[in-house]
C-alpha cells in the first residue's frame, strides 16, 4: 500500500487535535480523520460548555489528581505539560483565567473559542480534515502499520497510525470504544472497562422516597468504606442528592473507589458517609449542638437543628439516633444524643454501583500501558501504532485533569510518530 500520508490520527477530540497539530509542526504530512460531522464535540460539551482546559497546579499534585495511572504520565509531561497547555493556547490568542483549585478556563467562558482555535490551527499547519469518515480497522504489513481502511472500504496508506478515538464516555459526542478492536488486532490487552466520573446509586429508602431528592451539600466529605470497614478515600466539597443516588463534584470523585470496591470484594453494595461538619470532631459536634439545645430549653430538637444542618436531613438524623423531633433539652437523653453526633460526623449511605459507562464523564481501563512507550506514546507490540487521550488506561478527576492528559498523550504521540520512519 503507498504511503499516502506521513501520520493519519483516528479522532478529532482534544487528543486528536492536538496530535494532528504536534505531527504537522514537526513536519509530518497528517490525515486527521473523524467520523463525526465535525471535530471537538466533546471538548465543546465540557466544563459545563466553557472548557476547563488544564490545570495549574504543580506537576506532582496535578498526578495526585489522575489516580488512573497518573504517573506514567511523566514521560509526557516532560515534552507538554500544563504549563506548555496554557502557553500554547496564549500564544493562539486564547487568554486564560485561573479559578478554584486550579482550573484553567478561557476569558471567554465559552468552550467554542477553544474548539474554533483548535481547528483553526489545525488547518493553518496544513492538516487535511475529513469528517463523516468512520474508520473499518487500521492494517498491518510485514508487522508494522502500513494504512488505514474506512467503513466505505477506502484504504489510505500511511508510515505511522495515531488512534485518538476516545473511551466508551459520553458516546453522543462519538465516544464509543471504536478504538479497542483496533488496538486488539495489533496484539494489545484492554483492560476492564468502568465508569468514573459518574454518579452513585443507591436503593435506601430517603432516597427511593425522594425525600431528599435535589438536596446540595456545600463543604461537606463523602468517604468510601470497604467491607472490612477501611476508609478508601476522602473527598471534600460539594454534592447533591438525586432521585437515584448521589452526584455532584465529591461523588463523581468517590464513583471509581466505589466501583473497585464492589468488584474487589464481590459484594453487592458498599457504605460511604457523609461528614455534615468536616472541621469539627465528634465531641465537638457534641457539645455544639447540645449547648445549643441548652440555649433555648424549649425549643424542639428539630428546630434547634435548622440552623447548623440541612433542614431535608433532620429529621432522618434525629430518627437514625433514636430521638424525638419534639424532644427538648431538659428531656434530651445525652446517649442518644452522642448518636446523633456520631451521624452527623458519618452518615452512612449503602450505594449499589453507579450509573452506566454511557452516563459517565470517564471512561476508567483501556490499553494496557505496560504495552506503550510512554516517552513516545508509540505501541511495544506494532511499530508505527500510537496511542493518546481516553482510550488508554488512564482517569483523572474532573477540573481539567483528564483533558490536561489528553493533550500531554496527544502532542507526545503526534510529535513522535512525525518522525516515525519504517
Amino acid at each position: 500500500m503507498i504511503a499516502n500520508y506521513d501520520v493519519i490520527v483516528i479522532g478529532g477530540g482534544s487528543a486528536g487535535l492536538m496530535a494532528g497539530i504536534a505531527a504537522s509542526k514537526h513536519g509530518a504530512k497528517v490525515l486527521l480523520l473523524d467520523k463525526g460531522d465535525k471535530l471537538g464535540r466533546k471538548l465543546g460539551i465540557s466544563g459545563g460548555g466553557r472548557c476547563n482546559v488544564t490545570n495549574n497546579k504543580e506537576l506532582d499534585e496535578l498526578i495526585r489528581h489522575i489516580p488512573g495511572n497518573g504517573r506514567f504520565l511523566y514521560s509526557t509531561f516532560n515534552h507538554f505539560d500544563n504549563k506548555d497547555i496554557v502557553e500554547f493556547f496564549e500564544n493562539l490568542g486564547i487568554r486564560l483565567k485561573e479559578e478554584d483549585n486550579g482550573r484553567m478556563f478561557p476569558v471567554s467562558d465559552k468552550a467554542k473559542t477553544v474548539v474554533d482555535t483548535l481547528v483553526g490551527q489545525v488547518v493553518k499547519q496544513g492538516v487535511e480534515i475529513r469528517t463523516g469518515a468512520a474508520v473499518d480497522t487500521i492494517s498491518y504489513d510485514g508487522g508494522q502499520v502500513s494504512g488505514v481502511k474506512l467503513r466505505s472500504g477506502e484504504l489510505i496508506g500511511c508510515r505511522a497510525a495515531i488512534v485518538a478515538s476516545g473511551g466508551k464516555s459520553v458516546p453522543q459526542t462519538g465516544s464509543t470504544g471504536d478504538g479497542y478492536a483496533w488496538a486488539e488486532k495489533a496484539g494489545h490487552t484492554i483492560t476492564e472497562l468502568f465508569p468514573t466520573e459518574v454518579p452513585l446509586t443507591s436503593n435506601e429508602p430517603f432516597i427511593t422516597s425522594k425525600e431528599l431528592q435535589g438536596l446540595s451539600l456545600r463543604d461537606v466529605s463523602l468517604s468510601v468504606w470497604n467491607p472490612k470497614g477501611k476508609k478508601l478515600i476522602e473527598h471534600r466539597g460539594d454534592m447533591i442528592f438525586t432521585h437515584f443516588g448521589l452526584s455532584g463534584p465529591i461523588a463523581l470523585r468517590c464513583s471509581q473507589f466505589v466501583v473497585k470496591a464492589l468488584k474487589q470484594f464481590g459484594v453487592g453494595n458498599v457504605e460511604v458517609s457523609v461528614d455534615l461538619m468536616p472541621d469539627d470532631g465528634e465531641s465537638d459536634v457534641y457539645s455544639r449542638t447540645l449547648k445549643l439545645a441548652e440555649a433555648e430549653p424549649k425549643k424542639s430538637a428539630k428546630n434547634v437543628l435548622k440552623g447548623i444542618l440541612p433542614e431535608k436531613m433532620i429529621p432522618i438524623l434525629l430518627s437514625g439516633a433514636g430521638l424525638s423531633e419534639s424532644v427538648a433539652y431538659d428531656n434530651i437523653p445525652r446517649q442518644d444524643w452522642l448518636r446523633l453526633a456520631k451521624l452527623i460526623k458519618r452518615f452512612p449511605i449503602r450505594v449499589y454501583g453507579t450509573l452506566s459507562i454511557e452516563d459517565a464523564f470517564v471512561t476508567g481501563g483501556g490499553v494496557h500501558l505496560k504495552e506503550i512507550e510512554p516517552g513516545t506514546m508509540q505501541s511495544k507490540l506494532m511499530p508505527g501504532l500510537y496511542f493518546c487521550g481516553e482510550v488508554l488506561d488512564i482517569h483523572g478527576y474532573t477540573g481539567g485533569y483528564n483533558i490536561t492528559a489528553a493533550f500531554s498523550t496527544g502532542y507526545t504521540a503526534g510529535m513522535h510518530a512525525a518522525s516515525h520512519r519504517r
